[in-house]
Parts: C-alpha cells; structure tokens; sequence
C-alpha cells in the first residue's frame, strides 16, 4: 500500500484515530508522517513502541533486583549481542540470548503475557489429544496443591481423573 498523502512512497506509519465513536485510518510514509506531525502538531512519535517496550525493562528490572536466583549476564557468548544492545533494538540475536538474558527478560515476559510459559493455542480439529495432555499437566498441579495443604481425598479425587484421561490417550 502506497502513503495516501503523496502516493509515492510505501505506507510504513499506519494511524487510526477514533473521535466520538468515529474510526478514520490515515496510512502515511514516514516522510509525510513526520511533516504531518511539524504541521499539525500531530504528536506522533516513531519511536514509541520503543519506548513503551523500554519502560517494560525498566519496571520488570527495578522487581528483578529484588528477588530473582538467575545469573545476570552482559554478553550472549554464542552471538556476542550484549542486553543494552537488546534494549536498544528490542531484538535478541540468537535464541542462545533468552538463557543467557533470562533474568532481565522473565519479569518482562510475565509482565507482556501474564505468564513465563508459552500456552499456545491448540486447533479444534485433531487437538483432542493435546486437550487432553493440557487437562492432565493442569490436574498434576491441581493435586500437588492439594498434597500441600493436606486434602488428600481430594488429592485422591484428582488423581483418579488424571488416571482416567490417561488411559483416554492410550
């Protein structure tokens, strides 16, 4: 798609404006963009993202010093990328950087997603074994629970299903 501007140039700045209910969509090169916001008082800014991300790290890091157990790492010794590096760009150079960085990036990560641990999402069709062993993993953690907190009838209970939805995947 071309800049509606100067139908020129790629579109790389897409705006969406919402007033009093109303969607309008402007999709600009970054050229026009940025005279758009010297003229208009527009206050765009391309590079929120990136500050938006940057303060993720600056929260997630100012927690982090309080209790996390992982050694904290500057360099990534398979790819060399160091962490303010990453924070500069966003981007992590090898998949090496999220062991090497995983202190500084697991309260961020908890903090986007909600969670450490990718979930995914499992397909309605041919997904009923995936169901399954996802409905098994949450029992598991259900019943260790219960052990803990000594409701081991309960704990009993949990563990009959699980038996149960085993034997449904053999």
């Amino acid at each position: 798609m071309y800049c509606q501007q100067c139908n020129q140039r790629p579109a790389t700045v897409y705006i969406t404006k919402i007033i009093n209910g109303e969607k309008s969509e402007m999709h600009l090169c970054q050229e026009c963009a940025t005279k758009m916001q010297e003229t208009s008082g527009f206050g765009w800014d391309p590079h929120f993202s990136m500050n938006l991300l940057s303060s993720f790290f600056e929260e997630a890091e100012s927690a982090l010093n309080l209790a996390r157990n992982f050694p904290k790492t500057d360099r990534c010794e398979t790819c060399g990328l160091t962490y303010s590096s990453f924070r500069q760009s966003g981007k992590l150079g090898c998949s090496d950087c999220y062991n090497t960085f995983m202190a500084q990036l697991s309260p961020v990560i908890r903090q986007i997603h909600g969670s450490e641990k990718h979930t995914g999402k499992i397909p309605e069709r041919g997904g009923e074994q995936l169901h399954i062993k996802k409905k098994i993993e949450q029992l598991k953690d259900k019943m260790q629970e219960m052990v803990q907190r000594e409701e081991f009838e309960k704990a009993a209970e949990v563990r009959d299903e699980i038996r149960r939805l085993e034997g449904k995947l053999k």
